[in-house]
């Protein structure tokens, strides 16, 4: 095995395992690596899925042009007596999630990934960053020269540390040290709680972790005797006593290790907050969203979508910028209401100056979408089987309508009836946009017989064994 192989495998591997575990935790995600082994080596790039690709102009600012990431913070020496990692913050390239670090192994390295729109916090992913970094520090500095790839699998399953260490973190700079809340086993406790139903039902309401010592500042509806407290870990327990709870302004009390009881109105300061919403949740520290959860895991998505590709579709049209706003703000109040309530619907945005004739339920005078109450009766209108048919004019011209056309070769029989009606409809009408919400799937933004919100297909991470090229090469090869 050459001197240079080695740690091209480790980085290989790290990254490997990076990229597929922020997959998991939030969408497809590209991952990608600049760094130096020693402060006079030349910086070098490793981006096998061209995450870096527009960004040529910042790096070169900052990597070529300057020296600035040459020169280590004075206490760097400490750093590399005790072979410990400094960390070097996120960069601030748009669309993008950067952090790295400083060692006694790896003299400068930065890790990049994709910033999803649809993220509750990148605070957790963050941490992740930082992990990675500090793994590829601990590869390197090893003299073991077999390369296992146990840092891929340490950041494949990486999830509900990075979202530990993002909330430690933050509790200590808020906090101090001396914090009594465990975060592990709340954790856990989430997990448990939230895979756990009730005759069938999933959890609904919150339950909040406070430190011991703020207890004394809540006022409690109920509180439970000392030696009666619930213990956090019997999660059928407190599955049931989240019923008390459930669709109200109370919620359920933790010192981290019992449930303390029930209260209302305002909360310590400093506290982490459970909202159980069914088949999944969110998790939030002192008010701020960190992550959300279901299925037994934690992930970064909202579960709400975002609708980017619908408003870079009425940016295209002809609508004036209020129209547009007006628009946008509709179809996301409907979107949203219909994801939240788990049922599925179709809307049609009929760009035509005229609105054209749909087969459907149509009214005499049609909805001013603009009015809130009429907007209230269209979101209840949108259960109906069929879908909406909203105007330019920002009304709505009928309801319960059929969308019909010829057959596309993009069809798709695994999403249903809704998703393959609406291509066969925008196939043979290229003005309207329609929207599909499943309860299963996420939002389906279609025009032109076309999914605009189809998600591209990564092309594989192939094997290294190549050194990256420097900065400078990668600048000058031409990338597809």
């Amino acid at each position: 095995m050459s001197d240079e192989s080695y740690p091209n495998m480790c980085i290989f591997h790290t990254l490997d395992g990076l990229r597929e575990g922020l997959s998991r935790f939030s969408e497809p995600s590209r991952v990608a690596l600049i760094y130096a082994v020693r402060s006079d080596d030349q910086i070098r790039v490793y981006d096998p899925q061209n995450l870096l690709q527009g960004h040529e102009p910042i790096l070169k600012e900052l990597y070529l042009d300057s020296n600035e990431w040459r020169r280590a913070p004075t206490d760097f020496e400490m750093v590399r007596r005790f072979g410990q990692i400094q960390v070097v913050k996120n960069l601030d390239l748009a669309g993008l999630i950067s952090c790295g670090g400083r060692s006694y192994s790896i003299f400068y390295q930065m890790w990049f990934t994709e910033h999803h729109p649809d993220m509750c916090s990148t605070g957790p992913t963050e941490r992740w960053l930082e992990h990675a970094a500090w793994l590829l520090s601990h590869d390197f500095s090893s003299d073991n020269k077999f390369c296992t790839g146990a840092s891929g699998y340490v950041l494949r399953e990486y999830a509900t540390h990075a979202v530990r260490d993002y909330i430690v973190d933050e509790l200590n700079l808020m906090m101090g040290l001396d914090t009594q809340l465990r975060v592990y086993p709340i954790l856990d406790a989430i997990l448990g709680i939230s895979n756990t139903r009730e005759e069938g039902a999933w959890p609904r309401g919150s339950l909040i972790f406070v430190e011991p010592r703020s207890l004394d500042l809540i006022g409690f509806m109920a509180r439970f005797p000392v030696l009666e407290q619930p213990a956090l870990e019997n999660f059928k327990h407190v599955r049931k006593l989240l019923q008390a709870v459930e669709n109200s302004n109370r919620r359920l009390i933790s010192d981290g290790q019992n449930i303390v009881g029930i209260a209302d109105g305002d909360m310590p300061k400093y506290s982490i907050r459970a909202d159980f919403l069914g088949q999944h949740g969110f998790l939030v520290l002192n008010g701020n969203l960190v992550c959300s959860f279901a299925g037994g895991r934690f992930h970064t998505k909202t579960f709400l979508a975002k609708l980017v590709q619908l408003e870079e579709a009425l940016l295209e049209s002809r609508l004036d910028n209020d129209a547009m706003h007006q628009m946008f703000k509709i179809i996301s109040y409907i979107v949203h209401k219909a994801e939240s309530a788990n049922y599925g619907c179709t809307l049609v945005i009929d760009l035509n100056e005229q609105p054209i004739y749909i087969s459907g339920q149509h009214l005499e005078e049609p909805l001013d979408l603009t009015d809130d109450k009429m907007l209230e009766l269209a979101t209840d209108l949108a259960k109906v089987d069929g879908a909406l048919h909203i105007g330019a004019d920002r009304q709505l011209h009928g309801f319960a309508c059929l969308l019909d056309g010829r057959a596309v070769a993009s069809e798709d029989r695994a999403r249903g009836a809704r998703f393959n009606s609406a291509l066969r409809f925008t196939a043979v009408n290229p003005n309207p946009i329609v929207i599909v919400v499943s309860a299963d799937r996420p939002v389906s933004v279609i025009q032109e017989g076309v999914e605009l919100s189809a998600q591209c297909i990564l092309r594989p991470v192939s094997w290294l064994m190549a050194t990256p090229p420097t900065l400078q090469e990668w600048l000058d090869s031409e990338r597809i």
